[in-house]
């Protein structure tokens, strides 16, 4: 099908399949999924600057139904989330700012592409190191211990005024200004390589701030509908979302989210995120492939 505003040829099929694909590992693992989405649309000829803002907009349909069903499982820390929202709205706009900069001066494809991969290559040795050692650790009577869980510790000793409590989180005190630090961070990478930024979100939650695994997941996708809707918006008014690429795509990312959801609450914490491990890497390969060879498969 040839799409008008980014002037693209891609199969329905693909991009229900992909939406469909993307919908499950969001609902699982409390992610955006543009790891994979992001990659697999360039593959098919879509310029960088649409695959950052078109990711983004099919995101926010999907992650509304993939909070609203862990929230029913009580994996939603509504608290959490809405302070996180403050610090990346900001980091959205910077970093959407930074792809505008690109484009008239650099070959933003390139830049992009090669810092996604980077960040990608990053997460996945992280979390596959650590998950596999939270596996074979003593505490095996637990059904979510984080193996670098003194990194938590140590930052939520941080005494910078407020403290806050995050009980459904477990958390007994934090900083504010800790949350919207880091949340800060990942609104910027969502700004500037598309996507909720669930990928660095979800890891940030977990090892930085210490959340629950489970609860990581429904609050991550909480909080990826505001980030992504506002990365939609923004791109939007610059001229980077194709509307109709995105539509097509969330219907197979409504199904695919549910499914993933429910699945969730099968797996301990450490089996989540250790099959967390190679999406990254695969969206790092596809992405690679497709910048050593022009790629634009079609």
């Amino acid at each position: 099908m040839y799409f008008l505003i980014s002037h693209t040829h891609i199969s329905l099929i693909y991009l229900v399949s992909l939406g469909f694909f993307v919908g499950i590992l969001g609902g699982f693992f409390g992610v955006g999924g543009s790891f994979l989405a992001g990659p697999a649309l360039f593959a098919m000829g879509l310029p960088m600057n649409y695959v950052v803002g078109t990711d983004l907009a099919h995101i926010v349909g999907k992650s509304i139904v993939a909070a609203r069903r862990h929230h029913a499982l009580g994996n939603v820390d509504i608290k959490l989330g809405s302070i996180m929202m403050l610090g990346t709205l900001a980091g959205v706009e910077v970093g959407a700012q930074g792809i505008e900069w690109l484009k008239s001066r650099f070959h933003v494809d390139l830049v992009v592409g090669v810092t996604m991969i980077g960040v990608l290559v990053c997460i996945s040795v992280f979390t596959g190191w650590e998950s596999w050692r939270s596996r074979n650790s003593g505490a095996r009577g637990k059904t979510d211990h984080s193996s670098v869980g003194h990194i938590s510790r140590s930052i939520q000793r941080i005494h910078l005024f407020p403290m806050i409590n995050l009980p459904v989180s477990g958390i007994p005190r934090i900083s504010l200004w800790v949350i919207i630090g880091l949340s800060f961070v990942s609104g910027v990478f969502s700004g500037f390589l598309g996507g909720g930024a669930g990928y660095i979100r979800m890891p940030f939650l977990v090892y930085l701030l210490g959340v629950p695994t489970h609860v990581a997941v429904g609050t991550d996708l909480f909080e990826v509908i505001v980030s992504a809707g506002y990365g939609t918006l923004t791109h939007a008014l610059k001229g980077n979302v194709d509307i109709m690429i995105a539509l097509v795509m969330h219907t197979g990312a409504a199904l695919g989210a549910q499914i993933g959801a429910l699945t969730t609450e099968r797996f301990t914490g450490p089996n989540i995120r250790l099959a967390f491990v190679p999406l990254p890497f695969v969206g790092a390969v596809v992405l690679a492939y497709s910048l050593l060879t022009g790629g634009h498969a079609r």
